[in-house]
């Protein structure tokens, strides 16, 4: 990469980030962007607070090292047990003019606002629904809304062995559409807190009521870093403009590329980084 280049950088565990990776680029096609995917450690899901924070900014700083002057982790789990301690205690000290953004403050700020019953459902991995990030923030935007939390343990897995079109996956997907709902049948918005759900949106639909509300975060993202852009034009001005996209995984190169196009939606070609 260019010594010039200072693209953004996008980091997942996975593959789950190239579908707000997708979106970011629809909405900001213009940028240089840099996708990060620790498919070697993954999943992150079912990792401790530091073993998560440990690898999140290890593979932060390799973004850096990329020429990346903004960082978004477009990874439920690392947004939740890293994100702060990097923004906190990492980036004064390691890179004060660099800034790493997650995916759960943009979609807490808007989330309430899709609500007419003011009772909303959150499907997650484990570790998202365990961190209880999502309560915590939804709370200062929303303190009157009323949050229900799914952890779906299978969704990931189903996701990746590519069976979420398959029929075995109905039955997973109900059954969590069914616990939620029983914590409340007024639910009337369901957010898809990790980023692999997306593929799973139709049979989502299907086993929702009709009516409901269903927001995965890509789009939210997108917009959220629009306009964060607008807001900062110094960091905005630093950030590089060819529309060139590079993929970068430490796993197997043939295996990202196979399945990565399944979550970007057109062919991928990456590069591998060794940790």
């Amino acid at each position: 990469m260019s010594v010039f280049s200072q693209p953004i950088g996008v980091f997942d565990s996975g593959y789950g980030g190239l579908t707000v990776l997708r979106e970011i680029v629809q909405k900001l096609p213009q940028y240089d962007y840099v996708y990060l995917g620790d498919n070697a450690r993954t999943p992150y899901g079912t990792r401790s607070f530091d073993t998560v924070y440990h690898y999140t900014l290890e593979c932060v700083r390799h973004l850096f090292d990329q020429g990346c002057r903004l960082v978004i982790l477009a990874c439920n789990t690392a947004s939740a047990k890293a994100l702060r301690n990097i923004q906190q205690l990492d980036l004064p000290t390691l890179a004060p003019d660099r800034r790493v953004l997650g995916v759960i403050r943009p979609t807490t700020e808007v989330i309430g606002n899709y609500s007419k019953t003011g009772e909303v459902g959150v499907l997650a991995t484990r570790g998202t629904v365990t961190s209880e990030s999502y309560l915590v923030e939804i709370e200062k935007f929303f303190p009157n809304l009323n949050v229900y939390q799914e952890a779906c343990p299978m969704w990931v897995p189903l996701v990746e062995n590519g069976e979420y079109a398959s029929p075995g996956a109905d039955y997973f997907v109900r059954q969590h559409i069914d616990r939620l709902l029983a914590q409340s049948p007024d639910i009337d918005t369901i957010l898809l807190a990790c980023t692999h759900y997306p593929l799973l949106i139709d049979k989502i639909r299907q086993a929702a009521p009709v009516g409901t509300t269903i927001l995965s975060q890509g789009r939210i993202v997108a917009e959220s870093l629009a306009d964060y852009l607008q807001r900062h034009p110094e960091l905005e001005a630093q950030c590089s403009k060819h529309g060139k996209r590079t993929f970068l995984t430490t796993d197997s190169t043939d295996d990202f590329d196979r399945q990565a196009t399944i979550f970007y939606g057109q062919p991928v070609q990456s590069g591998h980084l060794a940790l």
